[in-house]
């Protein structure tokens, strides 16, 4: 098992849902860096492996319990999927550079949603962990634990 593996392994579901943010972020970089140098090749592998994220991302909405807030990153996907291929399209960094700071933004909306125990309880089943979904006690950062972290709302 690598490093990565094992950091997943003990993960909740919105820390997975951080780490698919981390990892779709990432590959907008590579591809916002092929655009500088101008190399077609990896902008499209880079772009092919955001965009396969985002649309993990977007099949596993569920309206019919996320209610408004899964809406809402309904459309966010669908914005970024959009900004995503035009700045692919047009080779500008700095199109792929707005892109990643929308990104971020919503990523770091997760980052708070993951400090709060309460916010793994809502998640849909199939977005648990197996450890979740067994109910096996999680483990809660000590900041959440002590009530000293910000409220989620969404």
């Amino acid at each position: 098992m690598n490093y990565q593996e094992q950091a997943l392994s003990g993960a909740t579901g919105v820390e997975l849902i951080v780490a698919l943010y981390d990892g779709w972020i990432r590959f907008l970089y590579r591809a916002a860096a092929s655009c500088e140098a101008d190399d077609v090749i990896e902008r499209r592998y880079a772009v092919k492996r955001a965009l396969d994220i985002l649309m993990y991302l977007e099949a596993r909405l569920r309206p019919d319990i996320g209610g408004e807030p899964a809406r809402a990153l309904s459309d966010f996907y669908a914005a970024m999927f959009t900004m995503t291929l035009e700045a692919s399209h047009s080779g500008s960094a700095e199109e792929m550079q707005k892109v990643i700071a929308c990104v971020r933004n919503v990523k770091e909306a997760w980052v708070v949603v993951a400090k709060d125990p309460a916010a793994n309880r809502a998640l849909p089943r199939e977005l648990r962990t197996a450890a979740e979904r067994r109910g096996a006690p999680v483990i809660v950062p000590q900041q959440a634990a002590s009530g000293t972290s910000a409220g989620w709302s969404a």
